[in-house]
């Protein structure tokens, strides 16, 4: 149907047709006839209406080679002496524990240094900030330019602060605080995603934002970075898995649902609801659970419990067991003072493979049973439907199931095969009568609490599923059960709660907003968001399930072991890398006494050096696995198993510490993509390489996807994307397999392109499904503003 729709808007003559017009007139006669009536409003909308990132006509502002040489060495640089600085102060710190001469002493060093570093780890973001930077404004910054370095520089210590850790509490507050963002009483913020230009964020008494949303402060588009001002107001909701592009707000007592996003000019009124993408308005309350009274006091004694764990407990414990480490037998040798020992087959046999074998193969089982036991005694203490206070022992013990049970390792480890579901009811899922199909789940599934998720019988779940258990407000939470229905299919990134009114056999689409209202639907599909209804299946992709169950169990029989050896090959590569790390850290003890803390910055360094090569090397050898199956094929088929191996095997997570710097773009070359020069990528992912094409020039924001394959029941389907040079992608966007971007064109803040579209050169798209937009006023104000702003700063290059 994308494809269909792409070639009509190629002709002229014809009116353009997006996928909800198919889907809402599914014949010819009734597409025609409601395309005959459509009349172009020529009209502005207002302010609080769409405002993408328009298609700038101008050229992209390129940098000069020197520049993006200069830019990128810099950024290595840090890369590799910060971490070894850190390295240098702990091993002192170490050294100046160790001397203490009784137990009492010891202790009190421990918390000392302990507190300075963590002190110094946490004001060292904050000091470069107002240093370099000041206080964050309105204004561009061209890529690659010095201007951009220290906004790199300052993104990337503020958003690995310490005290991020401390997302939910009261702390986390005090952190932004401290950055220059307004922040009223009350507030609270459970996403990770950091945001960056605290001086333009503002956040009302009692406004609540939920996890996985991004309201970041900036957003790059065609080579520069801009930065806008985000403002929530008193008592306002966002949900879960949202983006709010710069230039946004939300009034008093407004709500923002889960799976949308305001575009930058969009302002949702005070008392208003609104989601989809872009946001619109609705009838839906998202703000389902009372408020409690919750003192000043009871927020003070709750981050002060914290920062004890942390520093009389933590720190402590973490000594006691460096210190028991030495002493075991192979430490106590290399600590002795002598020949060095690392030249020695013995040092690689008995001490390298020893120490790093045992508490790698060691850990992952008892952390198995520790998963499936520890947070059943905690969950005693919980009662469904219940309202309880925020930042209480109650408050503690959720975070503590949510933080334990949602274990990215072990989803990994078991996604994607038969052995998930077994995992998933171990940690408490409701899976009673499930029928195994050896896909059940992705590699990227997480809850609130696994105790009160269920899912169907025959229900089959692609990556991103997060269950939403909780409801919060500012001073409360509730956790309740979540049902999803038998025969069911879900896409990718699909935030699923509680309220979610879809039944048995339906198909949810990649990033669909589930609906919350409305009759229960049953026997139809879902896409978009806000949602509308879709055939829940086609012929066409009936032909690629399994005819007989007889040949379902042999075929799932020779799947689990395939998979079975994929699980031991991920384990394998994952020890080899432990094994390397600890081979240069024991000979960093070993070179102790005559190189001092040097040799511990030097195997920081070797580490980082070599986890990127290795998982390069990696990349190299299993590329070869991956499955180009554009009519597609069973998930039976030996092929897709190859495939799945592909994506247990290759690593992404390395590559996001090079967000945002030339050396990203080498990294993506070596491990087989196809893309042009000077890309700036802040952070999006491409799950197969070798399919994916990128332009010169590109601008790639923080979470965005390029997807070249899809699953959906039984069938799998893989096909090349082309983006071509100068092409935006906005934050949280995702580009599905089969479509090209033309040269120049602009996909907006979490929009979604369905697979098989064809954007022209140079034009705007958004949406969920995205279709074609036009510059909107408030896009013109964004670029008078900014060019007004910085024409200076462009002109030097800063």
């Amino acid at each position: 149907m994308a494809r269909f729709c792409a070639r009509v808007r190629k002709q002229a003559d014809l009116p353009s047709v997006s996928m909800p017009d198919i889907y809402k007139h599914p014949t010819i006669r009734r597409l025609a006839a409601a395309l005959a009536n459509t009349k172009t409003d020529t009209k502005t909308r207002p302010a609080s209406q769409p405002a993408t990132p328009a298609a700038l006509s101008e050229p992209p502002r390129r940098a000069r080679n020197g520049e993006y040489v200069l830019c990128g060495a810099l950024q290595l640089l840090f890369l590799l002496g910060y971490p070894a600085l850190t390295a240098i102060v702990a091993v002192k710190g170490y050294e100046w524990v160790s001397a203490s001469p009784n137990l009492v002493d010891t202790y009190l060093r421990a918390v000392a240094y302990g507190g300075a570093m963590f002190l110094g780890l946490c004001a060292l973001p904050i000091l470069l900030k107002w240093v370099l930077i000041g206080r964050w404004k309105q204004q561009q910054i061209r890529v690659w330019s010095m201007a951009y370095f220290r906004f790199w520089l300052v993104k990337t210590l503020v958003q690995r602060n310490p005290m991020a850790l401390f997302v939910g509490s009261p702390l986390y507050m005090l952190y932004l605080r401290a950055l220059g963002a307004k922040v009223g009483r009350g507030a609270v913020i459970f996403s990770r995603n950091v945001p960056v230009c605290t001086d333009l964020l503002s956040i009302g008494d009692g406004a609540v934002i939920r996890k996985d949303s991004f309201f970041n402060g900036y957003r790059a588009h065609n080579g520069i970075i801009q930065t806008g001002a985000v403002s929530l107001g008193k008592d306002a909701l966002v949900g879960e898995m949202t983006v709010l592009d710069i230039w946004t707000s939300l009034g008093d007592g407004a709500q923002l649902g889960h799976s949308s996003s305001l575009h930058a000019g969009q302002t949702v009124p005070d008392g208003e609801r609104w989601h989809g993408s872009p946001a619109q308005p609705t009838d839906v309350d998202c703000q389902r659970i009372p408020t409690m009274d919750v003192s000043t006091r009871r927020r003070v004694v709750f981050a002060t419990v914290q920062l004890v764990n942390l520093l009389l407990l933590g720190t402590p414990l973490t000594f006691v067991v460096v210190r028991a480490l030495t002493k075991v037998p192979q430490l106590v040798t290399l600590l002795a003072a002598g020949p060095v020992s690392f030249t020695s087959w013995a040092f690689y046999r008995d001490d390298a493979l020893v120490i790093s074998a045992v508490p790698f193969f060691g850990a992952v089982l008892v952390g198995l049973v520790f998963v499936g036991t520890v947070p059943r005694v905690l969950n005693l203490f919980i009662k469904p439907d219940k309202v309880y206070p925020l930042y209480g022992f109650h408050y503690w013990i959720h975070r503590a199931i949510a933080r334990t049970t949602n274990i990215k390792f072990y989803n990994v480890l078991f996604g994607g095969t038969s052995y998930i579901v077994h995992y998933l009811r171990w940690l408490g899922y409701d899976l009673r009568g499930v029928r195994q199909t050896g896909s059940n789940f992705g590699e990227m599934v997480k809850h609130d609490t696994p105790f009160l998720s269920a899912v169907g019988s025959g229900t089959q779940v692609a990556d991103g599923l997060s269950i939403i258990n909780a409801d919060f407000s500012n001073t409360s939470f509730r956790l309740s059960r979540v049902s999803i229905g038998a025969e069911n299919f879900l896409g990718n990134m699909i935030a699923y709660t509680a309220q979610g009114k879809t039944g048995d056999n339906c198909l949810l689409g990649t990033k669909v907003l589930v609906p919350l209202d409305g009759q229960l639907r049953e026997g139809v599909g879902l896409l978009g968001a806000p949602s509308f209804e879709i055939p829940r299946s086609v012929k066409r992709d009936q032909q690629l399930e399994v005819d007989s169950e007889d040949e379902l169990r042999d075929r799932l029989r020779a799947k689990n072991v395939h998979n079975s050896i994929s699980m031991a090959l991920f384990l394998l590569m994952r020890w080899i890398l432990l094994f390397v790390g600890t081979v240069l850290y024991l000979a960093a003890i070993d070179l102790w006494a005559s190189l001092g803390a040097l040799a511990f910055a030097l195997a920081t360094a070797g580490i980082f050096v070599f986890t990127v090569a290795y998982n390069v090397l990696v990349e190299q050898l299993i590329r070869p696995l991956q499955a180009l199956r554009p009519q597609g094929c069973p998930i039976y088929d030996r092929a897709f198993w190859r495939h799945e191996r592909f994506w247990k095997l290759s690593n992404n997570n390395y590559l996001n510490v090079f967000n945002g710097t030339p050396l990203k773009n080498v990294l993506w070359r070596l491990a087989g993509m196809r893309i042009g020069r000077r890309v700036f990528d802040d952070g999006f992912r491409a799950p197969e390489r070798t399919f994916a094409t990128i332009g010169d020039d590109c601008t790639l924001n923080a979470d965005s996807v390029i997807q070249c394959h899809s699953q959906e029941d039984g069938g799998f389907k893989s096909d090349r994307i082309a983006i071509g040079a100068g092409c935006t992608l906005g934050v949280g966007a995702w580009v599905h397999y089969g479509v090209t971007m033309g040269d120049g064109a602009v996909l907006a803040t979490a929009s979604f392109l369905m697979k098989g579209e064809e954007m022209p050169p140079h034009a705007l798209w958004g949406g969920n499904p995205a279709k074609k937009m036009r510059e909107q006023s408030a896009d013109l104000q964004v670029r008078r503003i900014s060019l007004d702003d910085c024409a200076a700063v462009l002109v030097r290059g800063d």
